[in-house]
């Protein structure tokens, strides 16, 4: 069973780990996927932790970490934020975690932090998040054309986007995608 914690000083030795993998960077972040320090590691989980616009969560299998989600870029005036899931442990993807994250976080989301909006961004080879993002009704809003570039290849990032009246209407499809 999957649920949503806070990131424990344990769990940074794993979180270290997979923002050094540059296969999980390549689908985390449009940012290029270049290994992180565990400096800059920090300074990132430290301004998540600071800066009021973001609210980040250990992703755990009962109690194994394996992975972090949440929001980010709150604009709590316009009740909006960017939602971002990223399973780091290998092992453990492909397993309808994605799914159960996505369900937590929408339900936090809406009801917790009263989001008007959440939105997303995903390259175009993503094609598994894409999938599960379109299952849960997110609308594709826009595209930032050959916006990436990854093995010397140019791709767009996807905008997508889910209002509140929406995943109320369609919540019971969304917990069954």
């Amino acid at each position: 069973m999957i649920n949503l914690t806070e990131i424990k000083r344990e769990d940074m030795e794993h979180i270290y780990r997979w923002f050094c993998d540059t296969e999980f960077l390549k689908y985390y972040d449009y940012y290029p996927p270049v290994p992180l320090k565990k400096a800059d590691v920090d300074k990132m989980f430290n301004y998540y932790k600071e800066s009021g616009k973001s609210k980040v969560f250990a992703v755990r299998n009962d109690s194994l970490i394996i992975g972090v989600a949440g929001f980010d870029d709150i604009i709590k005036e316009n009740q909006v934020a960017t939602l971002f899931i990223g399973l780091g442990n290998k092992n453990e993807r492909g397993k309808g975690y994605g799914r159960e994250t996505m369900n937590l976080l929408l339900e936090y989301g809406f009801e917790n932090l009263n989001f008007h909006r959440i939105q997303l961004n995903v390259l175009e080879f993503n094609d598994k998040a894409i999938a599960l993002y379109e299952k849960c009704c997110f609308k594709k809003e826009g595209i930032f054309r050959e916006f990436a570039l990854r093995d010397e290849k140019r791709y767009n990032l996807l905008l997508y986007g889910l209002l509140k009246y929406e995943w109320i209407m369609n919540k019971e499809k969304i917990y069954r995608a």
